[in-house]
């Protein structure tokens, strides 16, 4: 059996750096991971080196989701590699970010890889997509950073 995979790409027209750095910071990261619809972040930390560790709570309703994850590889402002540790993973997860420069910004392509079925996989994908479009929210409504 093939290993189950999400690829999620979208444009922003902000530049790589800007798109990248959002990732490495907890204020940031509580703005956009926002998987789904009356979900929230009321806490979000990140240690950013690798190694180093990011914890991303995730909040639906009144259940609390835990997220958490360990860089493993920082290539600033072209790739970011993360494994992902939630209620929903399995070991190995892993999360690999993409960031390509283009004419009006950043083309951002998004790698999930491992997943306990095709519906986790397939929520993923969703969930995934959903948070890349809050980020490009966040990012044009946000000031100078």
């Amino acid at each position: 059996m093939s290993e189950l995979t999400v690829v999620v790409s979208r444009r922003f027209s902000a530049p790589a750096a800007r798109v990248f750095e959002a990732w490495l910071d907890p204020d940031m990261l509580a703005k956009f991971m926002i998987p789904g619809t009356n979900m929230s972040v009321p806490k979000a930390t990140a240690d950013p080196r690798v190694g180093g560790e990011f914890e991303i709570m995730m909040q639906a309703d009144d259940q609390e989701i835990p997220h958490r994850g360990i860089y493993k590889e920082i290539s600033r402002h072209s790739r970011l590699v993360f494994t992902w540790d939630s209620p929903f993973s399995i070991a190995g997860s892993t999360v690999t970010l993409d960031f390509q420069e283009v004419a009006d910004g950043t083309e951002l392509t998004l790698t999930h890889v491992k997943f306990p079925s095709e519906e986790s996989r397939d929520n993923h994908h969703a969930g995934w997509g959903k948070i890349l479009e809050t980020l490009d929210l966040s990012l044009s409504g946000a000031g100078a950073g």
